[in-house]
């Protein structure tokens, strides 16, 4: 390593002047002073190369074991999927085994204050929604977590619509058509959701269409598949990720998104804004890091979800869960990052979510 030239010349420098040292024990106190200047004066220049660059080594040797990718969320969901396809990716470009741990509960909590909290070496690795994470701060009366002081966005990932559906069987092929069943159901009508964007997207929709329909929060999205199906409630809002799986086997109808435009990625849904709705409501994920990680490993994770995400295989995936890729590096995604959770306090307000 280039280091160790400078630390044996940095040893050598403080064992001369130490020896000088002893030498002047017994002269005359002036010149034991003078040289103890000297000495300090050595020893501060040669710190910098007797102890090892924290960030410095680490981004020489990141990494040397297995790293941890951490889901907020339980196998299967559509989280779970995100995190599995960037872990399976990047195991050959970084080296390692990559091993996705899923901590799910409290609205994705545990997963944040378990990164929150861990070294900050690069071995563990939050793949997860901003947007979420960002709701988050508002919906609880006291956060185990301040993200934005507490976590690195070590890049962003893409762009993606949370969707409002029904059942496969549902007599409603529209929005509009949806609309009017629901006016004519008054608070008889209902809808699930799973997660804070969902129910933000839900309390849009009831304002803007004027409807009363009754709010059913399901722990996971799994568990609102057979309610949605069966007709037992009449609309569901996802993310898209379950939602085109869903969609694909049969099970439900994509009527619309809740972004502003339409996506690249999913041309054919109509945005409810195009259909008189008017809303704006964009999910993003993220890789965040603990904050503190050294900036050559945050650097060196951003080239290798960059390359995943540029990649063939990276762009077509996100195809398939109707999302836009989207990279921004670290600096200009945490301040991306934190004008979301000034942004998602009011849309948490609309959605009347009582902090807990």
């Amino acid at each position: 390593m280039k280091t160790i030239p400078y630390r044996r010349y940095a040893v050598d420098t403080i064992r001369v002047t130490l020896a000088r040292q002893y030498a002047c024990l017994e002269g005359d106190m002036t010149v034991l002073k003078k040289h103890l200047r000297r000495l300090s004066a050595a020893i501060l220049m040669a710190l910098p190369f007797i102890l090892p660059h924290g960030a410095k080594a680490q981004g020489i040797t990141y990494p040397a074991e297995n790293i941890h990718f951490i889901c907020g969320f339980a196998a299967g969901s559509g989280a779970d999927i995100i995190v599995r396809f960037f872990a399976n990716k990047m195991q050959p470009i970084l080296g390692k085994t990559v091993i996705v741990e899923n901590k799910p509960g409290a609205i994705g909590n545990i997963a944040t204050e378990y990164v929150a909290r861990a070294k900050p070496d690069g071995y563990t690795i939050y793949v997860t929604s901003g947007d979420a994470l960002a709701t988050n701060m508002h919906i609880f009366k006291k956060p185990s977590v301040d993200v934005i002081k507490q976590l690195q966005m070590v890049t962003t990932i893409n762009r993606m619509p949370m969707m409002i559906a029904v059942s496969a069987s549902s007599p409603h092929k529209t929005i509009d058509e949806l609309t009017k069943a629901m006016k004519d159901k008054g608070d008889r009508g209902s809808y699930s959701t799973t997660n804070p964007p969902a129910r933000v997207v839900g309390a849009m929709y009831k304002e803007a269409a004027g409807l009363s329909t009754l709010e059913v929060q399901y722990k996971t999205t799994a568990d609102t598949i057979n309610d949605v199906a069966s007709g037992v409630v009449d609309y569901a809002i996802y993310d898209p990720v379950f939602a085109t799986i869903q969609a694909r086997q049969g099970k439900i109808r994509i009527l619309a998104v809740a972004t502003g435009e339409r996506l690249k990625s999913a041309p054919e849904y109509p945005t409810m804004t195009e259909l008189g709705y008017k809303m704006n409501l964009v999910s993003w994920w993220g890789a965040m890091v603990p904050m503190g990680t050294p900036r050559p490993i945050v650097e060196k994770l951003r080239e290798a979800f960059g390359q995943v995400i540029a990649s063939e295989e990276g762009k077509a995936f996100l195809a398939s869960i109707a999302s836009d890729p989207w990279t921004i590096g670290p600096d200009d995604a945490q301040q991306y990052w934190r004008k979301e959770v000034d942004d998602w306090r009011d849309y948490a307000r609309l959605a009347k979510i009582e902090p807990q």
